[in-house]
């Protein structure tokens, strides 16, 4: 739509981390990016962790679309606890 702002979710894009085969071995760029990519999945991964012992998730009965800011600000709770 001409005049919308785009939302983050708009247009979502999953990264998967590169994989050696017998024939192909890691570059040291590739061995990298899975390092990098690896860290940001372990901080997901400790909020979801971080929200399920909290019991949020079982108690949000609401459409994903509008349960993605509450998330977000939950995890911006749990990670800046975590840090203190």
């Amino acid at each position: 739509m001409p005049g919308r702002f785009r939302q983050p979710d708009d247009d979502p894009v999953v990264i998967t981390g590169r994989k050696a085969t017998r024939n192909h071995e890691l570059t040291d760029a590739e061995k990298e990016a899975n390092r990098l990519l690896n860290r940001e999945r372990t901080a997901v991964e400790h909020g979801f962790a971080h929200l399920k012992s909290w019991r949020i998730l079982t108690k949000a009965h609401m459409n994903a679309r509008h349960a993605t800011t509450p998330l977000r600000a939950l995890l911006v709770l749990a990670n800046t606890e975590a840090q203190s």
